[in-house]
């Protein structure tokens, strides 16, 4: 696994604010409230590797508008030229097929509860879209390519909590480990199996913002 991961959720967007599914086909701006969390984030990991004296390992990010926009918020503070920030595919958020840019009460009243209350995780499966394990092998490649070398990622709220129960474990949901729900903004550093929370974001937490 990467040593130590600096894990990121992306900031608010106008998709989150308005409760539509994003998915990754939707090109979804931040909003100023998402602006900020960006700015937050930026800092508190800017004042880590001053603090620690660490150097700042490289920037990976999905390939999402709303992930770029944070990294490039996040890359001001840490001095990461926007050009060496490395894009992956295998970083996206989940892939919600038809759910796409529809309002998620909408998708409700037309398909029924697509939300497993107790997990706080889709049903399986998403007409179209990923499930879990797809995720958690696309996942396990891109640790892989990236064993032992030091990074952050800008990434998304499920695939986020994948990534944590591929790495520090999980509870188990469809014959995959994955971790508990954490706002947008949130930053965790992950070590030796083990995670920190280095920020506590204040973004939304609810599921359905994929």
């Amino acid at each position: 696994m990467p040593e130590p991961l600096y894990l990121a959720r992306h900031a608010e967007t106008v998709f989150n604010r308005a409760r539509r599914m994003q998915g990754n086909a939707a090109t979804t701006p931040l909003t100023l409230a998402g602006i900020r969390q960006a700015d937050a984030m930026g800092a508190a990991l800017a004042g880590h590797f001053r603090a620690t004296g660490e150097s700042v390992p490289p920037l990976w990010s999905s390939p999402a508008p709303r992930a770029q926009q944070t990294a490039a918020i996040i890359a001001d503070h840490l001095g990461i030229d926007w050009f060496a920030v490395r894009q992956d595919a295998r970083l996206r958020e989940i892939e919600v097929g038809r759910w796409v840019g529809r309002d998620y009460a909408e998708i409700i009243a037309s398909e029924g509860p697509i939300i497993d209350a107790e997990h706080r995780l889709f049903r399986m499966p998403i007409p179209g879209g990923e499930s879990y394990a797809d995720i958690a092998a696309r996942l396990a490649d891109w640790v892989a390519d990236v064993a032992g070398e030091p990074a952050i990622a800008i990434s998304h709220g499920m695939t986020a909590r994948v990534l944590r129960g591929l790495l520090v474990g999980g509870r188990a949901y469809e014959g995959v480990h994955i971790a508990p729900d954490a706002p947008q903004g949130t930053i965790f550093r992950i070590a030796g199996g083990r995670e920190e929370q280095l920020l506590a974001g204040v973004g939304a937490t609810a599921p359905g913002f994929a």
